[in-house]
């Protein structure tokens, strides 16, 4: 049974399940049931951690959910002692003799990964490595021995807890030259399975648009083809992920707009997008550069439809 650490383990109507996630979906699912620990890595937008909680509601067990974060210590992860007890005991049931006795306890409260362990629940760590490595440290006898270390202040009265076999871990992480990400531990990695995500077929990318936006599908293959082909034109700093052509789509659905409503309205929002998600520096020529390009791009997309729609 789920407590408050976890969440329950369902899987996300707006999830699509195209032949291209489906195929990495089982891939995970077999290196997990073979008993080892699944690593999405990629760039950012790429449908990592999404993608770690489709394949951990797959497994129909709990999920203890982690984000990395430079804060975290082993304590964050395994528990520690939150207080103490204190127990006194006046005894004075014959009137001439009193007797007292004073204890005190240290008091222990485990912490998410030792609740993921003890019931075997599914551990989804979110961009591990933003956290420090040494605050990793504790997950190396987790998944090679099943193991976890504890304080001897424990719950369980000894420093150490065989981990259910029912745990199952799930990691993600952006690459290593990534801003706010540590290197990991070459021996965390050598007990992980990494999966190497990059941006999903063109067909995915419509269909994911399409349920997080609810425009019509040529609309989404048209907002689609108008960032692949920003993204593969080498000419961003960074590449646009599928959350941009999700944010043109929301802000199409709330006004309420088709592209051959008003293409340049459309032109516009698409601009205003793609242009800052792809430029950290934000210089002005390259700013008008990209937003050039993006109207550029969207005339030849729309070069077929009606007249009225030429930018």
């Amino acid at each position: 049974m789920a407590d408050k650490m976890t969440l329950l383990a369902e899987a996300d109507h707006e999830f699509i399940e195209t032949p291209y996630i489906e195929e990495i979906t089982e891939r995970a699912l077999n290196y997990i049931k073979a008993g080892f620990p699944v690593h999405f890595r990629g760039p950012a937008g790429t449908g990592k951690s999404t993608l770690a909680k489709h394949v951990a509601s797959k497994l129909d067990r709990p999920v203890t959910l982690l984000h990395g974060d430079e804060e975290m210590t082993s304590s964050n992860l395994i528990g520690g002692e939150s207080g103490y007890r204190f127990k006194k005991v006046r005894d004075n049931f014959i009137a001439s003799v009193l007797k007292e006795e004073e204890t005190m306890t240290r008091q222990w409260t485990d912490n998410r990964l030792t609740q993921a362990c003890k019931h075997g629940y599914t551990l989804v760590y979110d961009e591990f490595t933003r956290s420090r490595p040494e605050a990793n440290n504790v997950l190396l006898s987790v998944l090679q021995d099943r193991i976890l270390t504890l304080s001897n202040e424990s719950t369980t009265g000894s420093p150490y807890l065989d981990v259910s076999p029912h745990f199952n871990a799930i990691f993600t992480s952006n690459p290593e030259e990534y801003a706010g990400t540590y290197k990991s531990q070459d021996a965390l990695r050598d007990r992980m399975v990494t999966i190497d995500l990059d941006y999903p077929d063109y067909e995915t990318e419509a269909s994911i648009i399409y349920a997080k936006a609810r425009m019509p599908m040529d609309v989404c293959q048209l907002i689609t083809k108008v960032v692949r082909e920003l993204r593969e034109s080498g000419a961003c700093e960074f590449s646009p992920t599928i959350r941009a052509g999700i944010m043109i789509a929301k802000t199409m659905t709330v006004m309420n707009l088709e592209p051959e409503d008003d293409i340049r309205l459309f032109t516009t929002y698409c601009q205003d997008i793609l242009a800052s998600e792809t430029s950290r520096l934000a210089k002005r020529t390259n700013q008008v550069e990209i937003k050039e390009l993006i109207k550029e791009i969207i005339n030849n997309q729309t070069v077929n439809m009606r007249p009225f729609m030429a930018v």
